[in-house]
Formats: C-alpha cells, sequence, structure tokens
C-alpha cells in the first residue's frame, strides 16, 4: 500500500485535529522522501514540521500516536524512497556525520541533497560535452570578428576630419553633431562623440 492510499485509510473515522496532523506529517515525509534522506525518525519529523501542525514526537510515540507512526513507517518501506536513496552518496556525506549537533547535522544533510538535486537539474539543462560561452563586453570587443578594417578606420577618422568639414563648410558643435552653413544639422547629436568610441575601440 502507497503512502497516499494509507493516509486516506487513517484519515478515515479520524478526528479533524487527528486528520490535520496526519495531512501535516505525511507533507514532512513526502518533502523527506523527495530529498532522497532515509530519515523518518518521529524525533526528525517532528522537528521539521513543529511549525505545520506535526504533533511533538513524544505524541507521535505515544499509544495515541499509532496512525501517525503507520504513516512514517510506510514512508520508511517505501520502494520509491528505497529508489530515492542513489541520490545520496554515503560517502559524499561522511563528512556530515561530524557535525555533533542533531539539528545542525540534519540541516546539512538536507543542504546537501539540495544541492545534489540542483546539480542534477543544471546536468539535464546542459548536456554533456556541451560547449557554452559567455562573453563580456571587454571579450567581445577583443575579438578580431568586431574589430574596423584599415579602409574603415580611415573613412570614420575622414568624417571627424577639419578637411572632410572644410570642404563641405561643415561645423562641429559641443553636442557632438555637424551642422552646415544654415546651422542645419548634418550629423545628429553625439554622432561625432559614437565616431571617436568606435576608433578607439574597435581598433
Amino acid at each position: 500500500m502507497s503512502p497516499e492510499e494509507l493516509l486516506s485509510k487513517l484519515k478515515h473515522n479520524s478526528s479533524l485535529k487527528v486528520q490535520q496532523s496526519l495531512d501535516a506529517i505525511y507533507a514532512i515525509c513526502v518533502e523527506q522522501r523527495e530529498r532522497g534522506i532515509p530519515d523518518f525518525s518521529a524525533s526528525t519529523i517532528a522537528k521539521l514540521g513543529f511549525k505545520r501542525g506535526v504533533p511533538k514526537a513524544q505524541s507521535i510515540r505515544n499509544k495515541t500516536g499509532e496512525k501517525y507512526r503507520a504513516l512514517i513507517q510506510c514512508f520508511e518501506d517505501s520502494p520509491s524512497q528505497k529508489s530515492n536513496l542513489k541520490k545520496t552518496s554515503q560517502k559524499d556525506n561522511d563528512w556530515i556525520k561530524e557535525i555533533k549537533n542533531p539539528k545542525h547535522q540534519l540541516l546539512v544533510r538536507i543542504m546537501a541533497s539540495d544541492l545534489k538535486a540542483a546539480h542534477q537539474t543544471i546536468r539535464e539543462i546542459i548536456p554533456p560535452k556541451q560547449r557554452i560561452d559567455i562573453y563580456d563586453h571587454k571579450h567581445m570587443m577583443s575579438d578580431q570578428a568586431f574589430k574596423l578594417s584599415e579602409q574603415e578606420v580611415r573613412a570614420l577618422e575622414y568624417l571627424l576630419s577639419t578637411e572632410f568639414q572644410k570642404k563641405w563648410n561643415f561645423r562641429p558643435t559641443e553636442y557632438g553633431e555637424l551642422v552646415d552653413e544654415s546651422n542645419k544639422p548634418v550629423f545628429k547629436v553625439s554622432t561625432l562623440n559614437a565616431i571617436r568610441k568606435a576608433l578607439e575601440y574597435l581598433t
């Protein structure tokens, strides 16, 4: 019988309070199962769910906690739980045993399991041996594909030259534009600034 099926049977003819406690225990056990952590002791379940309606550990161990223990035991015996154990490597987590504080040890186990799950998700998103290149501004500017050719450089330099401006009676302004004899813009505002930046970074 699956934990889901057992939960439904245990809630049948139970008081509302017991049903709520069973739901809370079920939710905590599901989280433990998803993490791949095989710790379903009464103290652990009570500690993880003390703010979510799970009874105290002693209440779970008492005679009146028989239904609670049955549900927890079902998770512990569940085949899906056993298959999930492969998510955490005992060898990888041996160092966690050195943590003396039980509460801290439990929290670290949860974090280690979540981290392992995150790594697995990343491996599923990024296929093996696939190369992903990330370029920042400096990297892109250093790539030869983005460099200006000598001919392009000369063309831009000519637009900035007094020779070009005198030939067409243009005049540069403080706003980086070129205007004609009638003071009408020929190059829009910041055009000259943009040309200078292109020559600085793309050559």
